[in-house]
């Protein structure tokens, strides 16, 4: 078992690793719309550019991982408004580029630092 840590993706805020390598498997954890520097400031913005940003740091995460969006296995998202699910959608599905990993979507009651959404994946490397 192995951490994962990169400054291309925001440090972790609590007691967790940014993604956890087992075999030739990765487990992110959640990416909320925090920046690599640990800006807050998208998170002031919409559901369609905190979801960008989430992904880009997805991204990131899966990148020093060894892996990358196209061997995303499952994700969940976590929506603090399902009214927002379409949006996120939209974002989602170009992110992706026609691959469609399997999925959850729940609505969290709240998220991390006034999130609107937050993404975790599991993924091959």
């Amino acid at each position: 078992m192995k951490a994962v840590t990169t400054k291309e993706a925001p440090a972790a805020i609590g007691p967790y690793s940014q993604a956890i390598v087992v075999g030739d498997m990765v487990y992110t954890s959640g990416q909320i719309a925090l920046t690599a520097d640990g800006s807050e400031d998208i998170l002031k913005k919409g559901v369609t550019q905190q979801t960008q940003q989430v992904l880009k740091n997805l991204e990131a995460v899966l990148k020093a991982a060894g892996s990358d969006p196209s061997k995303v296995i499952k994700t969940t998202i976590f929506l603090a408004n399902m009214d927002d699910f379409q949006k996120v959608n939209e974002v989602y599905d170009s992110f992706f580029k026609g691959h469609k990993p399997a999925r959850s979507t729940v609505a969290a009651k709240s998220l991390p630092k006034g999130a609107l959404v937050e993404i975790e994946a599991v993924a091959l490397i």
